[in-house]
C-alpha cells in the first residue's frame, strides 16, 4: 500500500484572461481562468450559453480532431493543451470561462496557457489532493495503435510517460520520447511543442469547414520532407513531444493526477479517452488515495 503525506488542493491566486483565435472557427475567443471553490474541480463555463461542463473523461463526446467535452447543447473543444498545462501546474480547482465552442489555439502549444497560469499564480487552498494510483495494467488498442497504463515498479511515484509515433512523412518519420511529469520539466521539454498537420490534409479540412483559424503561426505544417514554417522546429522531435502533450492533457480528465506509467504507440485523443474509460470500468484497476486515506473514486454529477 502506498503511503503519502496529504497535499492540499490548488487553485489560482487571481483571475486572468486572454483573447485568441479559435483553430476551427477562426473567430476571436475570450477565455478567463478564475479561482474556484475548494473541491469544485476543473469546470468549463460557456458564458454565452450559461452552461457548465465538468472537465471529465466521461463528458468527452468528440475526439476526431481535438478533445471536446459537452453537456446538453453546450460544448467546448480543443481543451487538451490547457488541460496539460493544468496537470503540470497541479491545479485542481478552476473555472474556465469561454464565450465560444472552442478554446483559443494561441501558438498551437501549451506555452501560452502555462504562461497564464504562472502569471496568475497558484495557491494551496485546503482540502487534500487525490491521487489516482494505477493498480494493474490496462490497455486499449486500435489498428496497431495502443495506449496503456501500468502500476509503478520498485517503489516509483509520480507519472511517467513513454510515447512513440510513426508517420510516412519523412520530416516526421519514427520518433519516441520518455518524460516524467513535473512543472519545470513540462515548461522546458513539452509546453512549447506545437500541433502539426500534413499539407495534403489542409484542403480537406477547409472543405469540411474546419481549421479556418489555422496558420503557420499556430501549427507546424509538414510537406513530406519539408517543414513549411519559416522558423523551422522548436525541437528536433517536436512532433512526438506534442503528441505526448496531448496525452498529458487528455489523461488529466481523470479528475486527479495519475501515479503510474503510461506507454503508448501512435495513440490519439480517441484512444486516450478510451483508456480512461477502461480504467474506470473496473474498480480493481485503480485506487484513489488522499494522503494515507484511500477511497474508490465516485463519479457524481456536478
Amino acid at each position: 500500500m502506498i503511503q503519502r503525506d496529504a497535499v492540499p488542493r490548488r487553485t489560482l491566486k487571481a483571475p486572468i484572461s486572454a483573447v485568441g483565435k479559435g483553430l476551427h472557427s477562426g473567430a476571436d475567443v475570450r477565455i478567463v481562468l478564475r479561482p474556484a471553490p475548494l473541491n469544485a474541480g476543473i469546470l468549463f463555463r460557456r458564458t454565452d450559453l450559461g452552461a457548465d461542463i465538468p472537465a471529465r473523461f466521461d463528458n468527452v463526446t468528440d475526439t476526431r480532431l481535438c478533445t471536446l467535452v459537452s453537456r446538453g447543447e453546450a460544448k467546448v473543444g480543443t481543451i487538451e493543451h490547457l488541460m496539460a498545462a493544468l496537470a503540470a501546474a497541479a491545479v485542481d480547482d478552476l473555472i474556465i470561462e469561454v464565450d465560444a465552442p472552442e478554446l483559443p489555439v494561441f501558438d498551437g502549444s501549451a506555452a501560452s496557457f502555462l504562461f497564464l497560469v504562472e502569471s496568475a499564480g497558484t495557491v494551496e487552498h485546503g482540502g487534500a489532493r487525490p491521487v489516482l494510483d494505477i493498480l494493474r495494467p490496462v490497455r486499449v488498442e486500435q489498428n496497431g495503435a495502443f495506449a496503456e497504463l501500468r502500476p509503478h515498479q520498485d517503489g516509483g511515484d509520480g507519472f511517467d510517460l513513454s510515447l512513440s509515433i510513426e508517420f510516412q512523412a519523412k520530416a516526421i518519420g519514427a520518433q519516441a520520447y520518455h518524460f516524467h511529469l513535473s512543472e519545470a520539466g513540462f515548461a522546458t521539454e513539452i509546453a512549447r511543442a506545437r500541433t502539426f498537420t500534413l499539407r495534403g490534409e489542409i484542403e480537406a479540412l477547409h472543405k469540411a469547414g474546419l481549421a479556418r483559424g489555422g496558420s503557420l503561426a499556430n501549427a507546424v505544417v509538414v510537406d513530406d520532407e519539408k517543414i513549411m514554417n519559416p522558423e523551422g522546429l522548436r525541437y528536433d522531435d517536436e512532433f512526438v513531444r506534442h503528441k505526448l502533450l496531448d496525452v498529458i492533457g487528455d489523461l488529466y480528465l481523470a479528475g486527479a493526477p495519475i501515479h503510474g506509467r503510461f506507454i503508448g504507440n501512435r495513440t490519439g485523443h480517441g484512444l486516450n479517452n478510451q483508456l480512461l474509460r477502461a480504467v474506470f470500468a473496473d474498480q480493481a484497476n485503480y485506487r484513489l488515495a488522499t494522503g494515507a486515506l484511500e477511497a474508490p473514486l465516485q463519479l457524481t454529477a456536478a
